[in-house]
């Protein structure tokens, strides 16, 4: 459930771990620009917002499951060279996003509060080694430095 990221900033590497305090992910906005928020919500933190950094894709369009929709979610793209998720063995495994592609997120607000989630689903692959994986979407930024 992609626990670690590698974007391009301000023309730097960044590589941002969810369990940093303040971690933050990039994400395009509507003009292109890309802006960096916080990355959910991690126990030590005062605030309203869900507890994580990851929503399910099936929670988030499941008509009967309304627990997202108190905090306004707007779907995101979350422009990112490489993700790392972890196996079931505690493994930490790299994966490059193919260009042209973006992690798809959910912006959530709580009055002037926002935070971001990265939206997983399950993995296609029976064979894969991972609980959940991120939802991949094709990225409508045209130039994100790799």
């Amino acid at each position: 459930m992609s626990e670690a990221v590698i974007f391009n900033y301000q023309n730097k590497i960044h590589t941002i771990f969810f369990t940093q305090l303040k971690a933050m992910l990039p994400v395009k906005l509507k003009g292109g620009e890309i802006k960096l928020v916080t990355w959910g919500r991690r126990e030590s933190e005062n605030s309203e917002m869900p507890l994580g950094g990851w929503a399910r894709l099936t929670t988030i369009k499941n008509e009967k499951d309304q627990r997202w929709n108190m905090y306004l979610p707007k779907p995101v793209q979350i422009p990112v060279n490489k993700f790392m998720e972890k196996d079931f063995e505690g493994k930490a495994c790299w994966y490059e996003v193919t260009r042209g592609k973006c992690i798809q997120g959910l912006l959530a607000q709580e009055q002037n509060e926002y935070r971001l989630y990265i939206v997983t689903v399950d993995p296609e692959d029976l064979m894969n080694c991972h609980y959940r994986w991120p939802h991949i979407i094709t990225c409508s930024i045209k130039s994100v430095h790799r």
